[in-house]
């Protein structure tokens, strides 16, 4: 179990064996655990407005408690037993009467942006998934999972912005759902390790890749075939939610192309590697990370100049 979160649930766990904490105090609390997970936040957080900065705390703060229940608590019954607390405290929340500092602090976003429930609790339900389903027979399967995992995400961000309607929603699910297929691309070995498997089935039947060539982490003509395809999949979705750059507003332009252009990124990284992801996981190098953020931020700056 990671050190901070262990340390955080000892303290914050289903027992409540503390105060009720006050908004100061939770709204710390998030801040805090957000920086200690996210490395790349201090870089985001420069480009948010001040008053947004709890806001997003609080947010990731809810994803990354939900997704370490899941993943760092010994999984299977034990996991879906504390991800059903998550839920239970999703619901005081939502009575108005949290308990637990992430909801404390959670309930004033939500009160102020009048975000849906049912985002959230579609996110818990992916983490649930997570130990019901370890494996994915077809594609069509793998992106229904993504509605749960990684679309919430997307449409949070738009309602924090203050930039949601329905059709930049599908802009933004179609942006998250590639992110989240970039990021099992990358992680196709260490999911593996993990006994989870994304690359569905009827994509490895496509290709030959035979289920004894998955599990002996073969990395043939077949592998590097259907990575090609899968990879070229993924950018397919990215560009079909790029239109999304042209409807949020100048200020949140540079956040969005981070993100598209972080994840176009590691499928580059991907190809450049010949698909071997099997001996080497692709990651961007602060380097890296940074060359794209100035790039896009440069192409900004005479929005920001009149600002």
């Amino acid at each position: 179990m990671k050190a901070l979160f262990k340390s955080a649930f000892e303290k914050y766990g289903p027992e409540r064996a503390y105060p009720l904490p006050s908004l100061s105090f939770s709204q710390k609390f998030c801040s805090d655990f957000t920086h200690g997970n996210y490395e790349n936040f201090s870089v985001v957080s420069r480009l948010l407005p001040h008053n947004l900065i709890p806001h997003f705390h609080a947010v990731y703060s809810f994803c990354r408690w939900a997704d370490d229940l899941g993943d760092e608590t010994g999984g299977g019954e034990n996991a879906l037993k504390l991800l059903k607390w998550w839920r239970s405290e999703l619901q005081d929340c939502y009575a108005e009467r949290p308990y637990h500092p992430i909801f404390v602090a959670l309930s004033s976003t939500i009160r102020q942006f009048h975000i849906p429930e049912q985002l959230f609790k579609d996110l818990i339900f992916a983490f649930e998934q997570d130990q019901m389903v370890l494996e994915y027979q077809t594609f069509e399967q793998l992106l229904k999972y993504c509605k749960y995992s990684a679309n919430p995400v997307g449409r949070l961000v738009l309602i924090l912005w203050e930039s949601f309607d329905e059709e930049k929603g599908v802009y933004s699910d179609h942006i998250c759902t590639a992110l989240q297929l970039a990021n099992f691309w990358q992680d196709v070995a260490r999911d593996f390790s993990m006994g989870r498997i994304y690359i569905p089935a009827d994509c490895r039947m496509k290709f030959g890749y035979t289920h004894r060539d998955l599990i002996d982490h073969v990395q043939n003509g077949a592998f590097e075939s259907m990575m090609a395809d899968l990879v070229e999949r993924t950018e397919k979705m990215f560009f079909m939610g790029s239109p999304l750059l042209n409807m949020v507003p100048h200020s949140r332009k540079v956040d969005l192309e981070l993100f598209i252009e972080g994840g176009l990124a590691i499928l580059g990284k991907i190809k450049a590697l010949q698909y071997r992801v099997w001996d080497t996981r692709p990651s961007l190098s602060k380097l890296e990370k940074t060359m794209i953020f100035s790039r896009s931020l440069f192409k900004r700056l005479p929005f920001f100049a009149k600002s």
